[in-house]
């Protein structure tokens, strides 16, 4: 896997002692307040469909052929990511701490921090435009004061795979195997690009968040997640199956390594050098790596 999407963590770091409290009690508070009261999810019949691309838009490196056939059986799904007023509340109820809050910093793209906290951030080889920030957490992603109490309604991000796993069971849930995420993310179509069929922006309509402008110094919009009802829902009602955040799942992404499934892409991809904002996309990060395009939605299991 390139860098350039997803780096993942090296270890422990040096700043693992100046790691942050999850956040005043306030701050939790007045975002769980904002969670809904219930796990609402979308019931789905399973079956068999035709998982994986072999389109020229496809990295074959990353497996995303040959297409086959797979099949999953009944299964639920979150019609969103888990958004930050809802961890929040896992958060309040279970005093849960990050692995970013372990380790003492997690990984931010440049073009959300000032200079100077880009200067104080080592950026990360290969992939500049990731910085290696101090005291960044799902509450806090710049790593400065500035939290998400004005973002109830956006994924949680920062959040590493044994954190997700951690908030699904809370929830009495868990996480999707990636059959069911790229099932799930097709929304009844088959072999499209897309959740919503084979055009980008129909009729010059953005149907995701992705990057715009040229990347990744030159935007010519605001960067960043936007919420997670954003954008119309594919036809099983689920909302940024591509683009906005990357969604960790419950699987490998090789048998023989220690790395986890990421899908759908985020806020960061562009056409310029990561197409991996499809249906068949795939990536992968060390289960313990916490990122600020990187979030999770949760599932059940169904008769």
């Amino acid at each position: 896997m390139s860098a350039c999407c997803s780096p993942q963590r090296g270890g422990s770091s040096a700043a693992q002692d100046a790691a942050r409290n999850t956040g005043s009690s306030q701050v939790l508070a007045e975002l769980a307040a904002l969670a809904a009261s219930d796990l609402r999810m979308v019931g789905l019949q399973g079956g068999t469909f035709l998982m994986g691309s072999e389109a020229p838009e496809a990295y074959a490196d990353d497996g995303e052929g040959p297409v086959r056939e797979a099949t999953v059986g009944p299964f639920a799904v979150s019609p969103t990511t888990v958004t930050n007023a809802e961890f929040a509340a896992f958060v309040l109820e279970t005093g849960h701490r990050t692995d970013a809050e372990i380790h003492g910093d997690s990984l931010v793209f440049a073009g959300l921090l000032s200079e100077e906290s880009k200067s104080a951030a080592p950026a990360i080889r290969d992939a500049p435009w990731w910085r290696q920030v101090s005291a960044a957490t799902w509450l806090y992603p710049a790593g400065d004061d500035t939290s998400v109490l004005d973002r109830p309604d956006h994924p949680v991000t920062h959040v590493s795979q044994r954190d997700a796993l951690a908030y699904a069971q809370w929830a009495g849930a868990r996480l999707l195997t990636e059959t069911e995420w790229e099932f799930a993310a097709r929304g009844g179509l088959e072999q499209q690009p897309f959740p919503w069929g084979g055009v980008r922006e129909p009729n010059g309509t953005p149907r995701m968040n992705t990057f715009p402008g040229q990347f990744p110094d030159h935007p010519d919009a605001p960067v960043g997640t936007v919420a997670a009802t954003s954008f119309e829902p594919n036809g099983y009602g689920l909302h940024n199956m591509t683009g906005n955040v990357w969604e960790w799942t419950s699987s490998r992404f090789t048998s023989g390594q220690d790395a986890a499934v990421l899908r759908g892409g985020s806020y960061m991809c562009h056409a310029s050098y990561c197409r991996r904002y499809r249906t068949s996309a795939r990536s992968a990060v060390t289960p313990d790596t916490s990122l600020g395009h990187t979030g999770f939605r949760v599932g059940l299991t169904t008769n």
